[in-house]
């Protein structure tokens, strides 16, 4: 069968060197369909790069109408797609060759697949860490157990079909559109099959540039949403203590002590075992700081 053409979708917010890097290595991409590559400004100038275009590629830039963030500028995209299939990538990262081959191959080979990912490479700008996610299918309750954070948004491939209809779109509600990919898994996971590749064909960048950097109290505005939204969290008492203690935290690295120590408490009740928890009780203390706890997790490639 020939391969399916594709959409890549692309937002951006004042990072035009980034932004060329990510186009450049979706265009860069060997691939016998058509891609379409729509790059979404966001509350910024709208200014392509000066790339060259293969044959059979396609580049636009769009502007962000829709709630300002990235939830918005990726349901830009997803509705401006020409394409039944569609995929991610945020303007810090870069596809590795090969992926929408093997992603391509993943959807004829499991047509109830609702969404489709690969694990990961991360670049801190000193070393790289490869991140595979350990399992080829992924589940509803292993989502609620655990966020797979292998399994990064730029690397995944999504049905428009879903997203117009049952799967639904981007939540542009979430507090800053952070956790719109776990939610995304979450209501995905709920709706059909999310299959993973799991070999790493996309690099992320962690080196402070995210959006989301430090940003801890909009962490915690985001965690609360989404676990108030997916009450099935609730089942499940290490899967909402988990959540938790990823709240508590944040709170207190947002200066909330006691807010912070409320939900540590809440978190260690459902599940003993939470290491953030305890974390967020030591910075309450003043035993330790978050930023000393963040560098020591982004030496190993892993965030909190």
């Amino acid at each position: 069968m020939s391969s399916p053409p594709i959409t890549a979708v692309v937002p951006t917010h004042n990072r035009p060197e980034m932004m060329r890097r990510a186009v450049e290595s979706i265009l860069a991409q060997e691939y016998d369909a058509p891609i379409e590559v729509i790059v979404v400004f966001d509350a910024c100038d709208p200014v392509l790069p000066e790339v060259d275009i293969p044959a059979g590629r396609t580049l636009q830039g769009v502007v962000n109408e829709r709630v300002r963030g990235l939830a918005g500028a990726r349901n830009t995209g997803i509705t401006g797609a020409s394409h039944e299939l569609v995929a991610f990538l945020d303007d810090d990262d870069a596809w590795l060759p090969g992926k929408l081959t093997v992603q391509a191959e993943a959807f004829e080979r499991h047509p109830a697949a609702v969404l489709v990912g690969t694990a990961m490479i991360v670049d801190d700008g000193e070393r790289t860490h490869e991140r595979r996610v350990g399992s080829t299918l992924v589940d509803h309750t292993m989502l609620l157990h655990d966020r797979l954070p292998g399994l990064h948004s730029s690397s995944f491939v999504v049905r428009r079909s879903a997203l117009l209809g049952d799967l639904g779109l981007i939540d542009e509600a979430l507090p800053r559109s952070y956790g719109e990919d776990y939610d995304l898994l979450l209501r995905a996971t709920a709706l059909g099959e999310v299959v993973v590749v799991d070999e790493p064909f996309v690099s992320v960048t962690w080196q402070g540039q995210s959006y989301f950097f430090g940003r801890w109290k909009d962490y915690a505005d985001a965690l609360e949403y989404l676990l108030a939204k997916h009450p099935d969290f609730a089942d499940h008492r290490r899967a909402v203590g988990r959540i938790e203690s990823q709240i508590a935290f944040a709170r207190v690295s947002a200066g909330q002590r006691e807010e912070g120590l409320r939900w540590a408490r809440r978190s260690l009740v459902h599940s003993p075992t939470q290491v953030k928890a305890a974390l967020a009780m030591l910075i309450a203390a003043r035993v330790l700081t978050t930023e000393q706890v963040t560098r020591i997790v982004q030496r190993f490639g892993k965030g909190i």
